[in-house]
């Protein structure tokens, strides 16, 4: 009776707590990886799971195929998941090969390393892709009339889909006369009114610049 007594009061009786006990925490990237570890093999369970009660299922309306255990339904679950792999990385290898560098790794995923430019940027160079276009045949011109360009944009020996503008059937580019080719440089071709302030222009030096319409108008003396 005594003995039990004082186990009792020992019991009763609040203890001294020791601090300084040593404790493990996982760090923030380790703990999101077991969290991704975790969820992976819960997930790959459940899909055994479904492969096993689904194909007993089956198995009972068709007798002929085989019953399959909970381990062998695993080993199928696990041999799906490698050929899928093998498939994906075919798949992302061939994309690399046919863009080499164009892909870069962002998280778990894969993101072009350049975005494409907006619709307006493509707008933009597609009207100086139609200058060079000019260039191209007002050089050549030149090449055959002793380095002259031709003395307005009606003289022939330039197709006349060279002088039009970018989505218009009958503007053309405004044309400067009577120079000569690789001159001081000086506007020799330059877009119409329809395409705002801003004006793409061809220099007799070969070069093609984006130029402020007062600037345009300074440089050719006033004329619009």
């Amino acid at each position: 009776m005594t003995a039990r007594l004082s186990f009792a009061l020992l019991l009763l009786t609040p203890a001294v707590a020791l601090a300084g006990m040593p404790s493990f925490v996982l760090s923030k990237v380790a703990s999101m990886r077991f969290e991704a570890i975790s969820f992976f093999l819960l997930v790959f369970l459940g899909v055994t799971l479904a492969v096993w009660a689904l194909w007993n299922r089956l198995q009972r309306d068709v007798p002929r195929l085989p019953r399959l255990g909970f381990g062998a339904a695993l080993a199928l679950v696990f041999l799906w998941g490698l050929g899928f792999q093998l498939v994906l990385s075919m798949i992302a290898g061939g994309r690399e090969l046919m863009t080499p560098g164009a892909w870069t790794k962002k998280g778990t995923t894969y993101e072009l390393e350049t975005a494409l430019p907006p619709a307006k940027e493509l707008v933009l160079q597609a009207r100086r892709q139609r200058l060079e276009e000019l260039r191209v045949a007002l050089w050549a011109y030149a090449a055959e009339h002793g380095q002259h360009f031709p003395p307005s944009d009606l003289a022939p020996g330039l197709p006349e889909e060279r002088w039009r503008v970018l989505g218009s059937s009958g503007m053309h580019f405004i044309y400067v006369g009577g120079q000569k080719a690789d001159a001081p440089s000086a506007p020799l071709a330059y877009e119409p009114g329809l395409f705002g302030r801003e004006r793409w222009v061809l220099f007799t030096d070969g070069d093609i610049r984006q130029v402020p319409l007062e600037a345009l108008h300074a440089t050719l003396g006033g004329t619009p």
